[in-house]
Order: C-alpha cells, then structure tokens, then sequence
C-alpha cells in the first residue's frame, strides 16, 4: 500500500493520460453526479454528497472537501464496455448492388476513475454474459480488454445501499488495476493506494509514492467499515433463489403491477441489466441502411414480441420475470446473482418500489411454516 497526496492527484490523472487512457469519471451536472471525461481533481464533485431514498435523490454541498463523498449516481459504467448504441452493420447500395460491411470501429481506452465495490462486480457480472461464452461480444471484448479501472472504496453508504448482504462491498478485493481509499482528517487529506494489476503498477511506479505506515493502513481499513454500519437496506438471500422460483402466481406480483409504471428505468440504471434489442434504418433515398444494436429493456411490451403477440403483455407478467431473473434464475445461466446491491433501481423508480421489501413480502407471505 502506497500514499498519494490530496496534492498530487492530478499527477495520478496525468499518469493515466501518459499511458494513453481517456480519463472518465465522476462530475456533479445539475443535480446529479454522472460519469464522463474529467481532466483533475477539479472536474470531480468535491464535497458533495447524496441523500437516497426510494423514488427520491438529491445533492447537497457538504462542509468537506473530500472527491468521493458520493455514494452512485443514476448512470453506471456499462456504458463505456457495453455501448447504448452500436452499429453492427451498414449496407450501400453502389452502380447498382448492394454492399455490406461492418464499419471500422477502434476500441477506445477508458480509464474508469471512481468505480466503486458494487460496480465492480457488476462488471465482473457482465464479464461473463459477453466474455465467458462460446461467442464473446467483439465490442464489448475489445472496450473491456483496452480499460483501465480505478477503484473507490466507499467511505460511507447511501441509503438505498445493500451491497454488504449481497457480498459485493463497501469495500474492493478484486478486477481492479488500483484501488484508493481516500481519508480525511483533521490536519490532512490523502488517499492510500494499492495495485492489483501488472497495469496498475506500473503506474504506480511511475507516481513514487511512499510505503503506507500502519497508521495510515489502519485508516484506511476503516473507511469501508464505517459504510458497512451505514447500509440503508439489507437482502436476505438465504434460500430466496428457490422462493422466487416456487411462487411465480403469487398474489402479491398484481400488488407490486399495481404501483410499477413500466417506465424502464430500473433496468436503465442496473449496473448489470444487458438487455438489447437490434432494428434496421434505410436512408430516405433508399440507398444506404444501418443494423444498430440499442438498449432495451424487459418492461417493454415489445421485448417479447414474437409471431402473434408478446409473451408477457401484463406489468405483472413483466415485474415478476425482472426481480425472478435478477435474483433466482440469474444463478441457474450465470452460478450468481444478477443483483449486487447498488440501491439504483431503489432510488430512481419514480414509485419507490423496493426489490429488497418485495423479497421480504414474498418472504413473509410464502414462508414455510417450522416443523
């Protein structure tokens, strides 16, 4: 473990630019805290935490200075492996045949910058539907292989935060390049920094930074263990995999359809929701057309159209196969759960409906009785 000055952390950034990375990470737009390119420590939202509720997020100017006082916005990395958008081909129509291509694409180099436990996993999570597969996603491979990830341990929680009962945080372990953790003291501001990656060291190496005392080890040991007493939520997982899958014509899926508006938005901002769908666009003039690839989600009705109409055409139907996929059958295609307790689809459901309280109604309404 290595010590890095609040004074020198543009030299961290600079370090990363040196290696031919484009440093994205967090800044505060209005009032929200999103990712996107940052240039120092002056495009990061300093001081500024968030407050989290269900259906509810703000900002608010704390009397510190600290980079990472934020817990997670309404954005997650993917969008930098797993684009919103891509083309997957194009076809021009030339003295008179048609021609197909897959247009030129260069995998740019991402330093993420602020990824925190939970989104690491969500990472690693995404790893395997577009890698571990007998046909890796070529985007997502070449994004993926070309980042370089800066982790974050969290120092405090938010309150839609679950990710220590899903064993995904508040602290790193793993899939990171270099890990920061940054403390704050009375006489001093500093971050203590470890490799965990041939990458991360050398640019490690690169900055010279002096060995960690055991003092300053201590401190930061215990930054993720004040976020850890602040989680807002818990999830009981014991045996919920097989709950979910016993009970899909509860009646309690009709009292969740009832308050769900089908908007989408907590499968937009899960961290590890990879739904897609592809459509084809011509040119007015008929001369030219794209396949695109875009983000889609289980909520539409559209996702599950096949010949003759949806499979799922109600909010129940749709809710229920949602929460059932990201906790039950999420083990069966990938060995793990598909949720990792980021609190996102918590905070930005616009009619607070809860993932961790809907377990604990089925929980409480299905449980089995003790012998």
């Amino acid at each position: 473990m290595h010590i890095l000055e609040r004074t020198r952390f543009d030299e961290l950034v600079q370090a990363l630019v040196g290696q031919g990375y484009e440093v994205v990470g967090p800044f505060r737009r209005g009032n929200a805290i999103e990712y996107g390119p940052v240039s120092g420590a002056g495009d990061l939202p300093i001081g500024w935490e968030d407050d989290q509720a269900p259906g509810s997020y703000s900002l608010r100017k704390a009397k510190h200075e600290q980079l990472f006082a934020y817990v997670v916005g309404p954005h997650s990395w993917k969008k930098y492996l797993f684009p919103p958008q891509t083309t997957l081909l194009q076809a021009e129509r030339k003295n008179g045949h048609l021609q197909f291509h897959v247009p030129p694409k260069k995998a740019p180099k991402y330093a993420l910058l602020g990824v925190r436990a939970c989104e690491l996993n969500a990472i690693r999570i995404q790893d395997q539907v577009f890698l571990d597969s007998q046909h890796p996603d070529p985007t997502y491979a070449e994004r993926r292989n070309n980042a370089f990830i800066v982790a974050v341990n969290c120092g405090r929680a938010g309150g839609t935060c679950f990710c220590d009962s899903m064993g995904t945080g508040p602290s790193v372990s793993s899939g990171y390049d270099l890990a920061l953790t940054e403390i704050l003291t009375k006489d001093r501001h500093f971050f203590a920094v470890e490799s965990g990656a041939k990458k991360g060291k050398k640019v490690l190496d690169a900055l010279d930074l002096p060995e960690a005392s055991e003092e300053e080890k201590e401190q930061a040991a215990a930054a993720p263990e004040r976020a850890r007493k602040q989680m807002g939520r818990t999830l009981d997982t014991n045996g919920l995999r097989e709950l979910l899958a016993a009970n899909a014509e509860s009646p309690h899926w009709e009292e969740v359809a009832k308050r769900c508006l089908d908007c989408a938005n907590c499968t937009m901002s899960c961290p590890t929701c990879f739904c897609s769908t592809v459509y084809d666009g011509s040119a007015v003039n008929g001369q030219s057309a794209d396949r695109v690839r875009v983000w889609d989600s289980c909520f539409t009705t559209e996702f599950s159209y096949i010949h003759g109409g949806s499979v799922r055409k109600s909010t129940v139907s749709r809710y229920r196969q949602w929460m059932t996929h990201k906790l039950s059958t999420w083990h069966d295609q990938y060995g793990t759960s598909g949720c990792v307790g980021c609190g996102r689809c918590i905070t930005w459901c616009p009619a607070g409906i809860d993932i961790t309280e809907e377990a604990r109604a089925l929980r409480a309404k299905h449980a089995q009785p003790s012998k």
